[in-house]
């Protein structure tokens, strides 16, 4: 073993974050012979330490530091300190995420393309397209076991996908089925299949489920190429005279300021604490913070487009038993603006448990109606809405300079405010949720609106030209080559699918071009 690594070891290449971006990128590497020190701001939960309560998991594994919230979204009213549901631990949010692993399709690479112009909306191309990313998707698939892809058999469907499906089927669905979920349907490679217990959100406690938290950073570690430091907050990232990263001050676990020197730095923290650290970073050669020379760092934020619709029914359909979201109706997803919105979305079961119901079904209301759907909770059936929604310059990531974390460091504030094309699609996957189930005999239905966020994107934008955006097609800054994002805030759009296979397919690619760069001595 090589690791631990020198402090003043100017060699190694530093990852900020070990979530779907840093940590599948700190493994690549470090299989590749390539020193990494990745600095997590969490502790270490294994599947044997996750708990099958949703209350006490959140407390174990959530992003609670400090966070402000500004604009007309429903999450700024009802959890203003709480703007996402994302996890401080390594392995980051892909110890909480539920495993949906769904390809963009090839127009969503060119929106601006595909969709013309949208008032109010910052639309731009991805400077990357559907054929290249296609053999990174597959090695992602390959690494997170994807289900129906590479020969991998689907997950059976539970009760909650049986009503999902006959309802969709009534309505003439075609593209309906358990997903493609990074969940073993089989045993694969010594790891558990899925044992269909529910509470995917809070951690599998089987290990069936992929996350690079037990999978692929103990695989890197294994190598002696990779040393992974929890509990290490970063302050800044550090430059010298010539405009070239040299390091990264971080606090650690006793809250001791310390310096790890670096031949690269890759930010991986998500769309909040990536765009946070590049601003916290300022310097008189970068006043307006790391990267930013565009002024769109932390602009073009993006949460998907989301909602829920649940339905009650005459019988039991005991919602919470089995894979959590092991259920897709995807004929929505295609771009077609006479539905009155550009861009589209995938419907996918979801259930909560009880007390997270009550917290999330219809936050602030009380009385019988709410009381009543609560007695229902068995007879429920449940799903999720994910659409693309636009980026708009005006939804962004900023410091707020009046409320500091435990650190002293300015926490983000995040602006928000649905577009008009958000809101129309929104209400067309209200109503055709509702129908699925009332074609199913449902006896009430009711949507519900967006959860604290889980698919945070864009504040780092990837763009073709440097004044559009932070970052180039391969995540490096425009403005300092040595200088990389490596997580979901590089999305220039968002899609309509959920965004973690293709930050892994990204993190891979990444980390062949670094390897690459290193090699030839341009890093």
């Amino acid at each position: 073993m090589t690791a631990p690594f020198d402090k003043n070891d100017d060699s190694v290449v530093v990852i900020i974050g070990t979530g779907a971006g840093g940590g599948v990128l700190a493994n690549e590497l470090a299989q590749k012979g390539i020193s990494v020190v990745a600095l997590e701001a969490g502790g270490r939960h294994l599947p044997q330490d996750f708990i099958n309560d949703e209350w006490d998991s959140f407390g174990q594994l959530a992003w609670l530091d400090p966070r402000t919230t500004s604009g007309d979204w429903r999450v700024a009213k009802d959890f203003s300190g709480l703007p996402a549901w994302i996890v401080k631990s390594v392995g980051g949010t892909t110890q909480h995420w539920a495993g949906a692993s769904l390809r963009f399709q090839k127009h969503e690479w060119k929106a601006k393309t595909t969709y013309g112009d949208v008032a109010g909306a910052s639309l731009l191309d991805w400077p990357i397209d559907a054929d290249e990313m296609d053999p990174y998707y597959t090695k992602a698939e390959d690494k997170l076991g994807v289900t129906q892809t590479g020969g991998r058999e689907a997950l059976p469907g539970c009760n909650n996908y049986k009503v999902f499906e006959a309802g969709a089927k009534k309505l003439g669905y075609e593209q309906v089925h358990t997903g493609r979920m990074a969940i073993n349907s089989k045993e694969r490679d010594g790891e558990l299949a899925c044992q269909q217990t529910g509470f995917c959100f809070q951690g599998c406690t089987w290990g069936a489920k992929w996350s690079a938290g037990y999978r692929d950073i103990p695989a890197g570690e294994a190598t002696g190429n990779l040393e992974v430091r929890e509990k290490s907050h970063v302050a800044r990232i550090l430059h010298n005279d010539a405009g070239k990263v040299t390091g990264v001050e971080y606090f650690d676990a006793d809250g001791n300021l310390q310096m790890q020197k670096a031949r690269v730095v890759c930010v991986a923290g998500n769309s909040f604490e990536s765009p946070r650290m590049l601003l916290n970073s300022a310097s008189s050669m970068f006043p307006d913070g790391l990267a930013n020379s565009s002024g769109q760092v932390g602009r073009n934020y993006m949460r998907h487009m989301t909602g829920s619709v649940y339905g009650v029914f005459d019988k039991p359909v005991k919602m919470w038993r089995g894979t959590t979201m092991a259920g897709i109706i995807q004929d929505e997803s295609r771009h077609d603006p006479s539905r009155g919105f550009v861009g589209g979305y995938e419907l996918e079961t979801l259930a909560l448990g009880l007390p997270f119901m009550a917290a999330f079904l219809d936050p602030g209301s009380w009385g019988r109606e709410f009381t009543t759907a609560l007695d229902s909770y068995e007879n429920m059936a449940g799903m999720w809405i994910v659409g693309e929604d636009m980026p708009q310059e005006t939804n962004r990531v900023t410091l707020n300079t009046d409320v500091k974390d435990q650190h002293g460091l300015p926490v983000v504030n995040v602006h928000f405010d649905d577009h008009p094309n958000d809101i129309a699609m929104r209400n067309h996957a209200y109503k055709q949720g509702a129908a699925i189930y009332d074609a199913v005999g449902a006896t009430r239905t009711f949507p519900t609106p967006p959860y604290p966020s889980t698919h945070n994107l864009g504040t780092n934008r990837m763009s073709e030209n440097a004044r559009d955006g932070v970052v180039n097609k391969w995540g490096r800054t425009h403005d300092i080559p040595n200088l990389y994002v490596s997580d979901g805030s590089v999305f220039t759009t968002g899609a309509a699918e959920n965004p973690t296979l293709t930050i892994v397919a990204l993190a891979i690619r990444q980390a062949d071009h670094l390897a690459s760069e290193m090699s030839k001595g341009n890093l």
